[in-house]
């Protein structure tokens, strides 16, 4: 597989469908008042960045980088198509997303996964990726059905 990763303006079909499909999955798994997953309406917030990975014509995942200030971001939308689990996509896409960060001079990193079984291996690769787990941050409240984690750049 050779994955080539690029902002995406969320206006082509594939994407629009793997963001549906992330949603319809979260509010699946998850408590609807424990889903913190973003629409495309939200995902077109100026302080958002969204990359789509894409293996020829085939979308592999998307994930994105909401950043409210100078110094810190947040992950948001980490999603892999099913058809590409398993392949290391996932960690290109995080990898993509770190660096980015770092470019724009981004000291932490953030994000909010699910505390089901169902998100574990999201949990494993972002602790391999030097993420540690941490308290609510931002807008977020304590929740059983979140884990937080934290990475300083």
């Amino acid at each position: 597989m050779t994955l080539h990763i690029r902002t995406d303006d969320l206006s082509g079909a594939a994407t629009r469908q793997l963001i549906g499909s992330h949603l319809a999955g979260m509010y699946d798994t998850s408590p609807a008042d424990s889903v913190h997953a973003l629409g495309i309406d939200e995902l077109q917030d100026p302080a958002i960045t969204v990359w789509s990975a894409w293996d020829g014509e085939d979308l592999v995942g998307i994930g994105a980088l909401h950043q409210p200030d100078a110094t810190r971001g947040e992950l948001k939308s980490m999603r892999v198509a099913d058809d590409f689990r398993g392949t290391g996509a996932g960690r290109a896409i995080l990898r993509h997303i770190v660096d980015e960060a770092k470019t724009r001079g981004i000291e932490t990193l953030w994000l909010e996964t699910g505390s089901e079984d169902f998100f574990a291996p999201a949990r494993a690769l972002y602790a391999s990726e030097g993420f540690t787990e941490c308290g609510p941050f931002g807008r977020y409240l304590p929740d059983p059905n979140s884990t937080f984690m934290t990475r300083t750049l």
